[in-house]
């Protein structure tokens, strides 16, 4: 069974940086994509970005320029390295990892880190 992990979420002051991280394990895979999205009260999730395999990486609109995603240092990690940070980026971040790929792959959800900018 594979298990998602996410850390690093706190409080922060509009204008300032925090840095999330993920891992992602339980079985001998190699996640096909990993992605971070967000979610805030009464609304869907929605994607903030996510990076594939083979080196693509996708952002969302309202972030670019302000986040990075990253891969960390062991296997199926990620990182969303997130400055610039408005009110409007308070939510709930979720890691994701896929195993297999296409429309068969398995998405593995995190149990999300909740994220405060606010003065």
């Amino acid at each position: 069974q594979v298990e998602v992990v996410e850390s690093g979420g706190g409080l922060v002051q509009p204008g300032g940086s925090l840095k999330l991280s993920c891992a992602a394990g339980g079985r001998d895979f190699d996640a096909s994509v990993m992605g971070w999205y967000r979610q805030t009260p009464g609304n869907e999730r929605e994607l903030v970005a996510q990076m594939f395999s083979d080196g693509r990486i996708e952002y969302a609109d309202f972030v670019k320029g302000r986040f990075t995603i990253a891969r960390g240092n062991g296997k199926n990690t990620a990182s969303l390295q997130m400055s610039s940070l408005k009110p409007d980026d308070t939510a709930v971040y979720y890691c994701t990892a896929d195993i297999g790929n296409g429309p068969l792959a398995l998405r593995v959800w995190g149990q999300g880190t909740l994220v405060v900018v606010s003065s």
